[in-house]
């Protein structure tokens, strides 16, 4: 900054000092003590001045304060972050934050509550819940010295020799899932052995008369439990969604049952021959035949079409029954799952509530966003599309990456709509001419639980087309996070419980997958290393976000599909 020198000033050694001051008075309009000579002289304040001045202050410090406590996108927009290498540093001083909260309130328990700043484990011992579906983030990340905290707790408290009934899928995808990435990443043999022991105890869920795991499992005596509710039915989207864990498990052991059983399950699911590749969401161990005619990609279906791509993927495309079956289930989703909203014309994946010939719902939840990313995947095979289009591109690719462009821009305003930024767990689209609003978001489904899929989808269509826009929402959807799910203090993030008010309700709950999915797609998301991260020519993110290598096969697909249906 510069500044002119005033071409006339009192000088204050001439023996006219008398007549200079006289002339800045008369000009000035200034009283003899106003003057500016050696330094100025002040009037003095009142009191009550004085106390205007302290209090106005305070107010505005008080602000300050206030502002940094609640509103990360104000402290995001004074000091907006303008390259992808320092928004991919934000996220990672998210993670950070919401890391150092869950050590420091609740180390070592399955769920954190970062509001009342306590944890609580789901059983009588931890499971490892956030710790252990965390791995695998801490080492991308290059949080070496939370990564250290973390792998003596595995070594020194984890045993998962308990006398309690887990999930079988949810234990598989977060904790065998993150074990076997953890081991990948690090070569630690630590993790594959605690992996190995898991998948011993899991495999008693498969002794079920038809191969179809059971709901759950009995880690020490290793017996499959059926679900307690659904007339004892298993899920079939978890039923059909332990596969790449279990193949990577047998590929890394030589144990060839974590293959039979694994792949078992889909021998089964496919002789049920479903019309259209649709599967209904409920299958029934004892008999292996579907219970119920509710189709939809939302939960309880969602991950088994995001799994037959996959697998397919993971073995190197040794296996091509599950590319079959995915192109089969992915025409059916076309025919009579995929809608348009009025009046926007976004595009929606719909539900059957009674099959396939029956009339659609246009509910779609938040979950149905992971399939943006798969039909990507499904179209290049992980590839950049200029590259996959060099090669022989077919129409149904075309169509493929037209779709996973269509939904993520949906599930983006899903996001971009709301009061807060924020997608709520489900929405129902308007089909109707004379409504003018896309969709509408009811009481009970207005929550946010800082899912990952659309940040997933976004992730991978940035790797795959590298079209700006997909970081652009990625960033506006972390902003609003930051924003409207930070919790005041030190404890991290927190679930909202409604997305269309503000300010926000905060749920005293932090999901694992808020650490192992959104946080790490949104960190690979902005990653700009010369040397590209996880290439998705290389790896399979499963379903619970840890990516696992692409393998050539130890052992062979045991079956074949008898007919397509």
């Amino acid at each position: 900054m510069s500044f002119a020198i005033p071409r006339n000033v009192p000088n204050l050694d001439s023996e006219k000092r008398s007549e200079e001051d006289k002339y800045w008075r008369l000009k000035h309009n200034m009283s003899s003590d106003e003057m500016y000579k050696d330094k100025p002289i002040r009037r003095p304040r009142s009191a009550l001045r004085k106390t205007l001045r302290a209090v106005a202050l305070l107010v505005f410090f008080a602000s300050l304060w206030v502002v940094y406590q609640y509103g990360g996108q104000h402290r995001y927009d004074w000091m907006e972050p303008k390259t992808d290498k320092a928004r991919q540093a934000a996220v990672k001083e998210a993670f950070i934050r919401s890391w150092d909260g869950y050590k420091k309130y609740a180390w070592g328990y399955d769920v954190y509550q970062p509001l009342s700043k306590r944890g609580e484990n789901m059983g009588d011992d931890p499971l490892g819940w956030i710790i252990v579906d965390s791995l695998d983030t801490l080492a991308i990340m290059g949080l070496d010295d939370r990564l250290a905290d973390a792998r003596d707790w595995v070594q020194n408290v984890l045993n998962y020799d308990m006398d309690y009934e887990v999930n079988t899928f949810e234990t598989s995808i977060r904790m065998l899932g993150g074990l076997l990435s953890a081991y990948h990443l690090t070569g630690d043999e630590l993790y594959l052995q605690k992996a190995a022991d898991l998948g011993d105890r899991l495999l008693g869920a498969f002794n079920s008369p038809s191969g179809i795991p059971y709901a759950s499992v009995n880690l020490h005596t290793r017996e499959g439990v059926k679900s307690h509710t659904d007339r004892g039915a298993s899920s079939t989207a978890e039923a059909t969604t332990v596969q790449l864990e279990l193949k990577y498990l047998a590929q890394l052991t030589g144990n060839e049952d974590f293959w039979t059983k694994s792949e078992g399950v889909l021998q089964v699911v496919d002789a049920n021959k479903p019309p259209g590749g649709l599967v209904p969401i409920y299958i029934h161990p004892d008999t292996g035949r579907f219970q119920g005619k509710t189709i939809r990609l939302g939960s309880r279906g969602d991950s088994y079409y995001e799994y037959l791509i996959k697998q397919w993927l993971q073995t190197n495309k040794h296996e091509p029954v599950y590319r079959d079956m995915y192109d089969e289930s992915v025409a059916g989703i076309k025919k009579y799952l995929v809608e348009r909203s009025y009046p926007s014309m976004l595009t929606f994946i719909s539900e059957l509530d009674y099959g396939v010939n029956g009339p659609t719902s246009p509910k779609m939840d938040h979950l149905v966003c992971f399939a943006s990313g798969m039909f990507a995947l499904g179209a290049t095979d992980g590839q950049i599309v200029r590259d996959a289009k060099k090669q022989q591109w077919t129409r149904q690719q075309e169509s493929d990456m037209e779709l996973a462009r269509e939904l993520a821009k949906t599930c983006y305003e899903t996001y971009a709509r709301t009061a807060t930024g924020l997608a709520p767990e489900i929405v129902f689209f308007n089909r109707r001419k004379d409504v003018f609003k896309d969709f509408r978001i009811k009481a009970f489904d207005a929550h946010n639980l800082q899912r990952p899929e659309t940040v997933e989808s976004l992730f991978v269509l940035w790797r795959i087309t590298r079209d700006p826009i997909y970081r652009k929402w990625g960033w506006e959807i972390f902003k609003a996070f930051e924003k409207h799910t930070r919790v005041n203090g030190d404890a991290g993030y927190a679930s909202v419980d409604n997305v269309k008010e503000v300010p926000v309700e905060l749920r005293d709950n932090m999901e694992s997958f808020w650490l192992s999915e959104t946080l790490k797609y949104l960190y690979l998301l902005f990653d700009d290393s010369q040397e590209e991260v996880l290439p998705l020519t290389k790896y399979v993110f499963s379903t619970e976000g840890h990516p696992l290598p692409r393998f050539d096969p130890k052992f062979k697909t045991g079956w074949s599909r008898l007919t397509t249906s």
